[in-house]
């Protein structure tokens, strides 16, 4: 599915669409709800479709990852204080695989990434089943990995891709084959 995204805090340079598309962020952009850090912002750049009931969505994503925490992946949200954002995050001068849970406050883990480079190809996958989301990620051609399975709220949303940059402006990231469609399969343990 290709058409009705629309942007939500829609960044100062893009181009493309949902089968590829290219963005620079603004300066000090994040999604983030309190935790630790005792903010909420809620303006980072994401182009979202509407979505309903059970659902996958997918993206292959490359990103200049330079700044402490420049982000890009996939978005799931239902307002400001519901959310889940995942995907490639840089921390620790490294790039990481990272998901946001967000329930009025958000929760954050992260999975070092220590042979990934900046020009692989990550492809992230968001997979909703009633109340529970499954995210997963893979390294250029490498099997999906699971890296949470989190309870989340089955309400209407909106899902598609999102990119952040909280320590800068500038942060350009590429997002390729966003696909949003049936569910796959529920096996967890199936490729």
């Amino acid at each position: 599915m290709t058409d009705g995204f629309n942007w939500l805090n829609a960044p100062p340079s893009h181009h493309g669409d949902a089968r590829l598309l290219s963005l620079v962020t603004a300066e000090n952009t994040d999604f983030w709800q309190h935790t630790f850090y005792g903010f909420a912002r809620d303006n980072g750049h994401a182009y979202l479709m509407p979505v309903s009931g059970d659902f996958s969505a997918r993206v292959t994503v490359r990103g200049d990852y330079r700044e402490l925490y420049d982000q890009a992946g996939l978005m799931l949200r239902i307002d400001a204080r519901n959310w889940i954002k995942t995907g490639i995050e840089y921390t620790d001068g490294l790039m990481h695989f990272s998901v946001v849970v967000t329930n009025r406050i958000s929760d954050w883990s992260v999975i070092p990434l220590h042979s990934a480079r900046v020009d692989d190809a990550v492809h992230i996958r968001l997979t909703r089943h009633d109340d529970a989301v499954r995210v997963q990620y893979a390294i250029n051609d490498a099997p999906w990995q699971l890296a949470r399975l989190a309870p989340f709220p089955k309400d209407d949303a909106s899902a598609g891709i999102m990119a952040c940059s909280p320590q800068r402006a500038g942060f350009t990231a590429e997002f390729r084959d966003l696909e949003i469609g049936p569910a796959i399969p529920r096996d967890l343990h199936a490729d």
